[in-house]
C-alpha cells in the first residue's frame, strides 16, 4: 500500500484525445509535497507517512510546528496529512513527491472539503419532490412535508432528512481516472469534478475498489535526483 499525497485544486479544464473528443479535467498542482515524518510498527505501533505540502510564513506557524518542521529539515507547511502505508513503502523524512507518483490510465479516490451551501431546504439538499403545486396546498410547495409518526414514537428520528446546513463536509470521490501527469510543472489531471473548490487543498489515493496497474512507481514516484529507500539499497548493494 503506497502513500498518498496533498495537492491543491486549481480548476477545471478539458484535454483533447488523439480521435479530437475532449475529456473534462480537474488540474490538481503538487506544492512542495514533502515527507514531514514517518510513523514505524516498532515505535508507533503501526506504518505511515506524514506528508506536508506548500510553503507557510514563519510568523504563521507555531512554535511547536517550526520544531517538526526544523527536525525534519524542510520549510514549514501549509497544511500536513497522515497516509497509511505499508512497511516496504515507507519513506526518507525530507523526500519530495512528484506528479508522476500517478500514472495515466490510473483510478485513483480524491478526498476533499465540499463547498459550503449555508442554510438550504429539504428540496435541493436531498433532492425532495416537494409537495403538489395544488389541490389544498398553500405556501408551502417546497416543504418536506411530514417528519414523524403521532404518539407512537411520539418523536423524531435522529437523522431525519431535513432542511440544514449543505456542503462544507469532508467528502471523498471514489474511481476517478487519471488522465494526465506532468511532473516538470508539477501537475495532475484528473478526469470529472472533484470535491472542493479552487484553491482548496485534496488528498490523492490509489483507488481502494481497483488493482494497481502495471508500471505505478513503488514505493512512490520521487522528484529526479531522489531515491526510494528500496532503490538505494539496491544500488549500494550494486556498487559493492
Amino acid at each position: 500500500m503506497r502513500t498518498g499525497i496533498i495537492a491543491q485544486k486549481l480548476g477545471m479544464s478539458r484535454v483533447f484525445t488523439d480521435d479530437g473528443s475532449h475529456v473534462p479535467v480537474t488540474v490538481l498542482k503538487l506544492d512542495s509535497c514533502q515527507v514531514v515524518d514517518v510513523r514505524t510498527q516498532d515505535r508507533d505501533g503501526y506504518t505511515a507517512v506524514q506528508l506536508g505540502s506548500g510553503e507557510a510564513k514563519v510568523k504563521n506557524v507555531s512554535k511547536a510546528e517550526r520544531g517538526h518542521f526544523a527536525k525534519a529539515k524542510v520549510a514549514p507547511k501549509k497544511t500536513v496529512a497522515e497516509f497509511r502505508v505499508s512497511a516496504d513503502a515507507l519513506l526518507e523524512v525530507g523526500a519530495e513527491i512528484s506528479a508522476d507518483h500517478f500514472i495515466a490510465g490510473q483510478y485513483v479516490d480524491v478526498t476533499g472539503t465540499s463547498i459550503g451551501k449555508g442554510f438550504a431546504g429539504a428540496m435541493k439538499r436531498h433532492n425532495f419532490g416537494g409537495l403538489r403545486a395544488s389541490h389544498g396546498v398553500s405556501i408551502s410547495h417546497r416543504s418536506h412535508g411530514s417528519t414523524g409518526n403521532s404518539q407512537d414514537p411520539g418523536k423524531v428520528f435522529k437523522g431525519k432528512k431535513m432542511a440544514g446546513h449543505m456542503g462544507d463536509r469532508r467528502v471523498t470521490t471514489q474511481n476517478l481516472e487519471v488522465v494526465a501527469a506532468d511532473a516538470e510543472n508539477g501537475l495532475l489531471m484528473i478526469k470529472g469534478a472533484i470535491p472542493g473548490s479552487k484553491g482548496g487543498w485534496v488528498f490523492v489515493r490509489d483507488a481502494v475498489k481497483r488493482a494497481l496497474p502495471e508500471g505505478v512507481p513503488f514505493p512512490a514516484g520521487l522528484k529526479a535526483g531522489e531515491a526510494a529507500p528500496a532503490e538505494a539499497e539496491a544500488s549500494e548493494e550494486k556498487d559493492a
